[in-house]
Order: structure tokens, then sequence, then C-alpha cells
């Protein structure tokens, strides 16, 4: 029997919790991973797993056997890695995960950039919106907003975003301007629900919160088609500073109510620590970092209130 196979099976299994979803995970038929496990067993002249209708749990020589699977299928992974010079040379496949808005507007121009100037590099992106296991799926780097969880990650900051509310000139000019949240009970507004819900918009300022009924003229799938229907004067939407900055930057876009917005939110890569970096993870740092740094610096007339959270780094 293949050795390796059956242990980077193995730990699909424990990882994945179950024979259906590892056989998902490794793109294989159910009945070949339920056969190698098996198989591993029988050699092993052990259980490694004790089988329940809904969960696969490790045994204590499971356990046992898993942890040091881990750790020789990472040993055999960087080996190969040393060997294919990925550590001296940029080279080989990096997989970058992020939202995707952000990734869209922001990281993807990167990518493009960072290709044509290292040519023996490939990039699989990954655009989702939601927060994906770099170990577990395989992800050399992914592009994360908000305050990050307490993990074994290392993370470097690239700059934070914020909400911004906004509307056109053009819209202003003929329905006035909001000073408050309240004022906009008497507007035309634009919601993207996942940020606020189409009849009903939060806003804080000190320590009042503020619930404003409002009537969604528009309600968008994603924020690009709301900021495409502000830009087009149809009202009064609400989307992150990254989607934002070019059109507020050209007076398309007007900010509003800016002293009713939450404390920004930091930006960070991450990636798992490893004894050597590769060379194309190193490289895509040194490039990717100072762009978006400045890709994320806030615009003239859209700079949030000073938030000391916003000092901190932890890269």
């Amino acid at each position: 029997m293949d050795r390796f196979e059956g242990m980077s099976i193995v730990l699909a299994v424990a990882e994945a919790g179950s024979l259906t979803a590892a056989a998902r995970r490794r793109r294989m038929p159910l009945a070949t991973v339920s056969r190698k496990v098996s198989e591993l067993e029988a050699h092993l002249r052990t259980k490694l797993f004790n089988r329940s209708t809904r969960a696969f749990v490790p045994t204590g020589a499971g356990i046992s056997y898993i942890a040091a699977a881990k750790r020789i299928l990472a040993d055999v992974a960087e080996a190969e890695r040393a060997v294919s010079g990925e550590y001296k040379t940029p080279r080989g496949e990096l997989s970058v995960s992020t939202l995707v808005a952000l990734g869209r507007s922001c990281l993807q121009p990167i990518l493009s950039e960072f290709l044509m100037t290292f040519p023996e590099v490939d990039v699989h992106l990954n655009l989702e919106d939601r927060t994906v296991n770099l170990l577990e799926e395989h992800i050399d780097v992914a592009l994360r907003v908000g305050e990050l969880a307490d993990s074994s990650l290392i993370a470097v900051r690239v700059g934070q975003i914020h909400r911004v509310v906004c509307a056109s000139a053009e819209y202003l000019e003929a329905r006035g301007t909001p000073k408050s949240p309240d004022d906009l009970q008497v507007h035309d507004c634009i919601s993207y629900p996942p940020m606020q819900s189409p009849s009903t918009w939060r806003f804080k300022r000190d320590r009042t919160d503020y619930v404003v009924p409002v009537r969604s003229r528009f309600i968008a799938s994603n924020l690009e088609s709301a900021c495409d229907a502000a830009r087009e004067g149809l009202g009064i939407t609400e989307a992150f500073s990254y989607l934002l900055a070019d059109s507020i930057s050209s007076r398309q876009l007007i900010p509003l109510l800016q002293d009713f917005q939450p404390p920004p939110q930091p930006v960070n890569f991450v990636y798992s620590p490893n004894r050597f970096m590769p060379a194309k993870l190193r490289a895509f740092l040194d490039f990717a970092v100072p762009r978006l740094r400045e890709r994320l610096a806030a615009p003239n007339g859209m700079t949030p209130k000073s938030d000391p959270r916003n000092r901190a780094s932890r890269g």
C-alpha cells in the first residue's frame, strides 16, 4: 500500500470528521477512502477511529498516529519544496484567499502586476465571503478584515477600512444633505442587506445608538451594485471605504454622517508560520504589502474619527 497516501487520507478523515467529507475534500470516491483507511488499520493492526453513523472519532492510538502523520507529511512537503528550489527562487503555485469585493477591487490588480513581475509563479485566487482555514484548505496567505482571533498565524497589517455613507452631488443638490441619521427618513436609500437592513439602518455616536427607519428604493445583492446605483444618483448608500475611494476622490460621491460610524476595521495578511518561508510567499508579501497599503489609505474627506485601536499592529 502507498503509506503516504494512507497517511494523508487518515489525516483528511480526522480533520473533516467523516468519510464523506474527507472524500469530497480529496476528490475521491467514498468507497476508496473507506478502503484505504481499513487497509492502513489492517497494516498497523490497530483501530484508528471509533465509527458511528455521524462521525469518525480518533482512538487513542489514532490521535498519536495522526499527529505523527501530520509531522511526517509536512516534512516531506518541505523537503520537496527545498529540492525544487522554492525557498531560493519564487516559483510554483501561490494560493491566496480574501473576501469577494476586497479581492476584486484591491487585490486582483496587484496580483496582475505580481504575475508579470514573477513569471515562474502561478496564482490561485480564492474569493469567498467567509473565513477559510489556511491549513485545511491549503491556502498560502489570506487577506482578512477585522480583529484577528488569537491563533498561531502570523499577521502583517496593511491598513484599515471603514464604513462610508455617501451619495452623488446631484442627488444631494436635489434632495438636501442629511446632517444626522434621523434625516435619512425623508431620503431614498440604497441597501445591501448584509451591511444594513433595507428597512432599518443603525448608527452609533459615542454611546448613543441610532435606529432609523428608511425607505430602500434599491436593494442590491452586492456592494458594487449599490455603489453604482449611488453614483447614478438613485439615493444614499453605505459601503466600505476601499470600494468608494476613487469615487470620493473624484467627487462622484460625497461622504455623509462620518461622525456616526463605528471605528475602522484592521486589514491584515495572515499566513502560517514555517521554519523556512517559501520564496514565492516572501516575494508576494514584499510586493503586495506596500501597494495594498497605498490602496487602502483613506483619501481626503474620508478619514474616520481617530481610534486608538487602529495604532496596533501584529506584523
